[in-house]
């Protein structure tokens, strides 16, 4: 039987969310280089850009880069292996501020985007690439840094069990501290409500854009915040502020559904424009169905 430590670990590491991923990898859309182009050449999964030999096909073996072609000619299996210019680092920013609390059923934005930040970490190291954790508010908090052993899993599991909202966010200054920490180009996945201000925010995509690193973010919203289904007379209080506001929840939804599509469209806007992955995730909706959805996508679009 395991211990109640070791059950803790894998609190956010979901065997069926893992299972229903299958096989999907994390792509790069762009070779990710070193600190200099050229500095070093390793294979390296999933940041393919030059052909460099076959290998017989193992199972377990992933089918993606499969020669069919020389299978039609021998009858034997075999996978094409690439050059790349290094293995790639990914750092997943996972917003810890009071306003990822909020929670209209059973699970709040933050346990949410715990399960997210753990299972691309696992899909991440599973292909043989780094995977680092930064857990922020209005600064960061917690970082684990990068690693391509699977203990790393464990280690952010662990520090997630300990997170609790805080109060304020600040993300545009995370973005351009990691904008200036990664010394070569990589990964950085943002998940968040994204409850800040919109051009710092932009800016610090821009940031993060200019020094070449590939950029996902995962905009996490509970789905009443999407739909306002609220009815009768209510009571707002403000998550990271004190305000509070009553009021009759059908006079201001036009107004609130409104405002809300017109910032996520300048999100949505500012992300096509610097060439950043953007996707809007409702919580409601089964993190595999999220996470599948998008790395297919992904997968087509390279």
């Amino acid at each position: 039987m395991k211990s109640q430590h070791a059950r803790r670990k894998l609190h956010y590491l979901d065997p069926e969310v893992l299972q229903k991923l299958g096989s999907l990898e994390l792509v790069a859309r762009e070779v990710v280089e070193g600190s200099r182009v050229g500095a070093h050449r390793s294979p390296a999964r999933g940041l393919s850009s030059e052909f460099a030999y076959h290998r017989p096909y193992v199972i377990g073996d992933s089918p993606r880069h499969m020669d069919w072609r020389l299978y039609a000619r021998t009858g034997r299996y075999y996978l094409k292996q690439f050059i790349a210019e290094t293995d790639f680092t990914a750092n997943i920013l996972l917003d810890a501020s009071s306003s990822m609390g909020y929670r209209s059923g059973a699970v709040s934005k933050l346990e949410y985007a715990k399960f997210m930040a753990v299972s691309l970490s696992h899909l991440i190291v599973k292909q043989r690439d780094m995977a680092g954790l930064a857990i922020f508010d209005s600064e960061l908090r917690t970082y684990i840094e990068p690693s391509s052993r699977m203990s790393v899993i464990n280690n952010m599991a662990t520090e997630l069990e300990k997170i609790e909202g805080e109060p304020r966010t600040n993300i545009a200054n995370l973005l351009h501290e990691f904008a200036e920490r990664m010394k070569r180009r990589g990964f950085v996945i943002m998940i968040s409500d994204l409850l800040d201000n919109a051009d710092d925010f932009m800016q610090g995509l821009d940031h993060l854009r200019f020094c070449g690193h590939n950029v996902i973010v995962f905009h996490t919203l509970d789905p009443y915040e999407l739909t306002f289904p609220f009815d009768g007379t209510c009571r707002f209080k403000g998550l990271e502020a004190v305000e509070e506001l009553v009021t009759r929840p059908r006079r201001v939804r036009e107004i609130y559904m409104k405002e809300l599509e017109h910032y996520i469209k300048k999100i949505q806007d500012a992300c096509h424009k610097t060439h950043v992955d953007y996707v809007l995730v409702d919580t409601s909706r089964p993190l595999d169905e999220v996470l599948t959805a998008y790395l297919m996508a992904r997968t087509r679009s390279l």
